[in-house]
């Protein structure tokens, strides 16, 4: 039986961009305050996901032995380092090196650590707002941020009375609505820049979601101030596919696609949505269908 397994680590490391093949005025404009020498730091958190069969003591591997791996191939090495030095494949002076961004980072620490463990899944997080996912596929990875907005809403639907959409609802069809802090989490796809290890530029990501969901959203009756929830009851899941809506386009535009949007309404609510274009499932289905042979 397959299962699988995390494993948690931490390091706390400095980084800066900055590419020679570029002037001053070129850094500045493409990184802008990531640029400032000699760097800035963070406290990065690790997870290593591996997955294989239960062995006859319960155990797809001893944790010990995964955290001695880990803490030799990746932690040792890079807590309290500078990264741009501290691993060939982030020295920036030679040509097939790439930046310290946190989806390269990923990628590196999981070819690191593949020879000596059977991962699937490398997560890291800069910050708690920014992570990304690398699963060893070339120069694709995921990348992450989360944001916030503060509205109100009411479940009801106009055809219904207020009994019968209290009876659906509960508490959520009262007449004048209630509100939440709603927690934002959007996911990207793409092919890493070799050079700049970037899937897209993180400002133009954040922007795109803060000018697309955060400021049209935030301090807003739904139902009132979103002409799409006038006719849409504004649950966790509807909102949730307005923002895959809104941001798939917007976030094409910055050279990468929409692969998840997670809406947490509150600490025991939340729903998430891929966002996959229709063509794009449709060929992974026919790839996936095998065919039948002819009788």
């Amino acid at each position: 039986m397959k299962c699988t397994i995390n494993r948690r680590a931490q390091f706390s490391a400095s980084h800066r961009y900055w590419l020679p093949e570029l002037s001053d005025a070129e850094n500045q404009a493409k990184f802008g305050l990531c640029t400032r020498a000699p760097g800035h730091g963070h406290n990065y958190e690790l997870f290593v996901s591996m997955e294989g069969d239960l062995d006859e003591y319960g155990m797809v591997l001893n944790l010990s032995d995964v955290k001695k791996v880990i803490k030799r191939e990746v932690t040792s090495q890079l807590d309290f380092s500078y990264l741009n030095d501290v691993w060939p494949e982030f020295q920036i002076d030679r040509s097939e090196a790439g930046l310290t961004t946190t989806e390269n980072i990923a990628r590196v620490i999981w070819q690191r650590l593949k020879p000596h463990l059977p991962i699937t899944n490398v997560q890291l997080f800069e910050t708690s707002t920014l992570w990304a996912d690398y699963r060893g596929n070339a120069m694709e990875a995921y990348l992450t941020i989360s944001t916030h907005f503060s509205a109100a809403h009411r479940l009801a639907l106009p055809t219904l009375t207020l009994e019968q959409n209290s009876e659906i609802y509960g508490l959520c069809a009262r007449v004048n609505g209630h509100g939440h802090n709603y927690h934002l989490e959007v996911t990207i796809k793409g092919e890493m820049d070799p050079r700049t290890g970037m899937i897209a530029d993180l400002v133009e990501f954040q922007n795109a979601v803060e000018t697309h969901v955060v400021k049209p959203f935030d301090h807003t009756f739904l139902n009132k101030d979103i002409p799409y929830f006038a006719e849409v009851v504004p649950t966790a899941e509807n909102i949730a596919v307005h923002i895959r809506d809104l941001l798939r386009q917007p976030i094409k535009d910055i050279g990468a696609n929409l692969h998840k949007v997670k809406l947490i309404e509150s600490p025991n609510n939340s729903a998430e949505v891929y966002c996959e274009d229709a063509a794009e499932t449709v060929t992974q289905l026919q790839t996936a269908t095998p065919e039948l042979a002819a009788v």
